[in-house]
């Protein structure tokens, strides 16, 4: 099947504003990973903003944001490996979110495993991984792939390996000043929905808002999820994301 083509001014006309609430996950170790390498909290201060001097610049326009909703939009080096909307190489940042706390989960559960088919020696962890999910407010024009008329080609947008329609239609987007798109997840299980925000600009705040703490444990029947608070629990069978060809060939029983 040929991909679809969208051009920015038949695109310009699909655009509608798009406001909400998204979710993303993070390590839990993203701030605590350095205090083991310290003896006081001035010193991982220091250390932190060394770290922060090697890595690419925060644009302008996104400085006044706390650090987990700016830095995927830290795009002064080359990004190694094209994703949904983003090519690879020296190309623009995306924040990749969820509407729900769950299907977020289910992302980045996907790609837990999807590291563990790819390293097949690789044992399971013995021990949950902990991760911090975070929400935060969005609003901007955008457009809606799981709408008509843009749905008519859900095939394409949904195609789980190949993401070439995905990227020129980001590039047709961005042509037309478009900040948010949103679309279904092809992660999840229950299919829920996601957002891809084009410019930080779409930041309706300036800091994360609601938090929750995640375990995910993996292993050869599956994966559990947990939240403490509030309470939720998710269960992913083996199954469970079989429809990519990467899960579907994973080797579950191993140590």
């Amino acid at each position: 099947m040929s991909s679809p083509t969208w051009m920015p001014d038949a695109l310009s006309a699909e655009q509608r504003r798009l406001t909400g609430t998204c979710w993303r996950l993070v390590e839990a170790q993203h701030r605590v990973s350095t205090l083991k390498l310290v003896d006081s909290l001035d010193e991982q201060a220091l250390l932190e903003r060394l770290i922060e001097q090697t890595k690419p610049p925060v644009p302008p326009e996104c400085r006044h944001l706390h650090y987990l909703l700016s830095t995927p939009f830290r795009y002064g080096s080359v990004y190694p490996h094209g994703s949904r909307f983003r090519r690879a190489g020296m190309t623009p940042g995306v924040y990749y979110a969820s509407r729900t706390a769950g299907t977020a989960v289910a992302e980045m559960t996907f790609h837990r495993l999807l590291f563990y088919a790819d390293s097949p020696n690789t044992p399971w962890p013995a021990n949950a991984a902990e991760f911090t999910a975070f929400s935060v407010r969005y609003a901007g024009a955008g457009i809606d792939l799981a709408a008509p008329p843009l749905s008519r080609d859900a095939t394409a947008w949904m195609n789980r390996t190949n993401y070439e329609s995905c990227q020129a239609l980001a590039d047709a987007a961005r042509a037309v000043a478009a900040a948010v798109i949103r679309y279904r997840s092809v992660r999840d299980p229950g299919a829920g929905a996601n957002v891809a925000l084009l410019s930080c600009k779409a930041f309706t705040q300036h800091a994360p808002a609601e938090r929750q703490t995640w375990r995910i444990q993996l292993g050869r029947s599956g994966a559990r999820a947990v939240c403490e608070f509030p309470e939720a629990r998710l269960e992913f069978s083996r199954d469970a994301f079989s429809a990519d060809p990467r899960i579907a060939s994973l080797e579950w029983d191993r140590n």
